[in-house]
C-alpha cells in the first residue's frame, strides 16, 4: 500500500447552509483518493440551518468529517482555533465556507506545500472577487500588519492558507481569549511561502464581515501583538505638550508687548478640547490593554464546544 500524506482541512461555518455540503463533497471527491483526508467543520453558532446541514454531512462521511458545534458565536479566528485543536494531519488547510476558493486550488496549495517545505503557505489573488468594502478593509489590515507585526510588504494575509504540523502545534499553545491567527503565525516562524490561486465570485449570500467584525479583528492585532499603539499615544501626547508649551510661551510674550490684548476665549476652548481628546484617547488605549489583560486573567474561553461529533 502506497503512503498517503495526512491532510486536515478546517472550515469555520457561518451562514453556510447553501454552500458547505457541496464544498465538502467536492473536497472528498478530489482529495480522498490521493490523501488521507480529515475535514473539521466548526459551526460558529450560525443563525441559519448550518447546524443541521453539517450534522448530515458528518453522518454521511463519519470516517472523514469531524463536526464541532460551538455554543456561542466567537468569530472566525476563535472558531479556527477550535478546529486546529482537533486536527491530526501533517498539513492543515484553512479555508472559508463560501466556495470562493475552488477545490482545484486546494489541491494546488497542498501539492505546493509538500514540495516547498515552508511552515506556512499564504495564497494571493490576481483579482479578488470580494466587495469594495471587504477589499478596502483587507488593504487597511495589510498596511497595519506590516507596521505592527513586521509582516513582509509583499505578503498578503489571506484566510486561505496551509500550515504544517509543527506550526499548528505552536499556534494552539496560545490559550488566551483574543487570538489572531496571522499574528500567531508571524511571531512563530519566518519560513513563509506564497502561492497565487484563483478567486471566484460568491454564489450564495453576502460576506459575513461587517464593520464591527473588522474593527474587532484590528483591535486584536493592535493590542495583542504589539505595544506600538501605546508608544504612539505617548508620542502624540509629547508632541501636543510641546505645542501647548510653545503656545503658552507665545501668549505670555504677546501679553507683555500688548497689555490691552483681551483673553482669547476661542483659543482656550480649542486647546482644552484638543488636549482633553488626546488624554481620553491615550487613556482609552491603556484601558483597552488593561481590559484585555483582565479578561485573560479571568480565563475567558476562546470558544465553548456544545457538541463534538467524531468517531
Amino acid at each position: 500500500m502506497s503512503y498517503k500524506e495526512a491532510i486536515s482541512i478546517v472550515i469555520p461555518v457561518y451562514n453556510g447552509e447553501n454552500s458547505i455540503a457541496n464544498l465538502v463533497t467536492d473536497l472528498i471527491d478530489r482529495l480522498s483518493i490521493s490523501y488521507s483526508l480529515e475535514i473539521v467543520l466548526v459551526n460558529d453558532c450560525s443563525p441559519d440551518n448550518s447546524e443541521a446541514v453539517c450534522l448530515s454531512i458528518f453522518e454521511k462521511h463519519k470516517s472523514i468529517v469531524k463536526f464541532l458545534s460551538l455554543s456561542k458565536n466567537v468569530g472566525e479566528h476563535n472558531a479556527v482555533m477550535a478546529g486546529l485543536n482537533q486536527v491530526t494531519g501533517n498539513f492543515t488547510v484553512i479555508m472559508d465556507d463560501d466556495f470562493q476558493n475552488p477545490v482545484m486550488e486546494v489541491v494546488k496549495l497542498i501539492e505546493f506545500a509538500i514540495v516547498s517545505k515552508h511552515d506556512v503557505i499564504y495564497t494571493y489573488y490576481d483579482k479578488k472577487e470580494h466587495s469594495f468594502f471587504r477589499n478596502l478593509g483587507s488593504r487597511f489590515n495589510d498596511k497595519v500588519a506590516t507596521i505592527l507585526l513586521k509582516k513582509p510588504k509583499d505578503l498578503y494575509l489571506s484566510s486561505f492558507k496551509i500550515m504544517n504540523k509543527f506550526l499548528v502545534k505552536e499556534i494552539i499553545k496560545y490559550d488566551l481569549p483574543f487570538p489572531y491567527i496571522d499574528g500567531l503565525i508571524l511571531r512563530t516562524t519566518n519560513s513563509i511561502g506564497k502561492l497565487e490561486v484563483r478567486h471566484d465570485k460568491r454564489i450564495n449570500g453576502a460576506s459575513n464581515y461587517t464593520l464591527k467584525k473588522l474593527v474587532s479583528l484590528w483591535m486584536n492585532m493592535f493590542t495583542n501583538f504589539s505595544i506600538l499603539p501605546l508608544r504612539f499615544s505617548m508620542i502624540v501626547g509629547f508632541v501636543f505638550s510641546l505645542f501647548g508649551f510653545g503656545y503658552g510661551l507665545f501668549a505670555v510674550i504677546e501679553k507683555l508687548f500688548n497689555p490691552h490684548l483681551p483673553i482669547g476665549y476661542t483659543a482656550l476652548i480649542v486647546l482644552v478640547s484638543v488636549f482633553s481628546g488626546i488624554q481620553l484617547m491615550a487613556l482609552g488605549m491603556v484601558g483597552e490593554y488593561l481590559g484585555r489583560m483582565f479578561m485573560s486573567q479571568n480565563k475567558k474561553p476562546q470558544y465553548s464546544i456544545r457538541k463534538l461529533y467524531t468517531i
